[in-house]
């Protein structure tokens, strides 16, 4: 039996952005699916950060983990001898780099992207009234950023650099839900030149797509 356990399903975009790190370091892992999401009894702040309901936990040895981007940074550095070593860099000035940009994916990008995907995509199936207020907000929010990344993405390749790490990986989960789920937000992407070539360059992956197809599976029967 592997060592590493992620609890979760892999429908939940925390769990998405651990099982793709997982895939790219390239670390033998048990994935025990849960679904532990049981009605509109959720309160719709947690359902913003887990629209389904999913809860996360690793387990590696002693070491046990509940943040994705907390999960993401200890798999880096725990197996950074294997798979793809480029996550963290090669050096500190990479990694302070890759550092910075998950930074603003956590409090820039996340926040806006979570709720336009949990107003738009999951809220209607959940019977939960959309905040308007809240939505054009949020929109405006994703705009900003989006423009950010697109001057930078005019510069390099990638987020952090000419290489693919831990920044361009945090960023799959929400932005395959806005693309695939919220066409007026995937517009958001398309109208910019280089955050979409980006965007077709890391979601074209095939770690990602592996995680894409573990989607589609059917879920764990509580």
């Amino acid at each position: 039996m592997a060592s590493v356990q992620v609890f979760g399903s892999p429908a939940s975009a925390e769990v998405a952005r651990v099982l793709t790190c997982l895939f790219e370091k390239e670390v033998e892992f048990q994935l025990i699916r849960t679904d532990t999401y049981k009605g509109k009894s959720r309160r719709p702040d947690y359902l913003k950060l887990q629209p389904s309901g999913e809860s996360l936990t690793y387990e590696d040895g002693m070491n046990t983990l509940v943040d994705s981007r907390a999960i993401c940074l200890h798999v880096a550095n725990t197996y950074a001898e294997q798979g793809n070593k480029d996550l963290l860099g090669r050096g500190r000035l990479e990694r302070a780099s890759i550092e910075q940009w998950l930074r603003t994916e956590s409090q820039i990008f996340d926040p806006p992207s979570s709720t336009l995907v949990f107003y738009l995509a999951f809220a209607p199936l959940q019977g939960i009234e959309r905040d308007e207020e809240e939505l054009q907000k949020s929109k405006k929010e994703l705009e900003k950023v989006l423009d950010i990344y697109d001057k930078r993405l005019n510069e390099m390749s990638f987020l952090a650099g000419d290489k693919f790490t831990l920044a361009d990986l945090a960023h799959l989960p929400n932005t395959h839900r806005l693309m695939t789920m919220v066409p007026e937000c995937a517009a958001m992407f398309e109208e910019r030149p280089n955050v979409m070539k980006w965007w077709e360059a890391i979601s074209g992956r095939p770690k990602w797509t592996r995680v894409v197809d573990l989607q589609k599976e059917a879920p764990a029967v509580a």
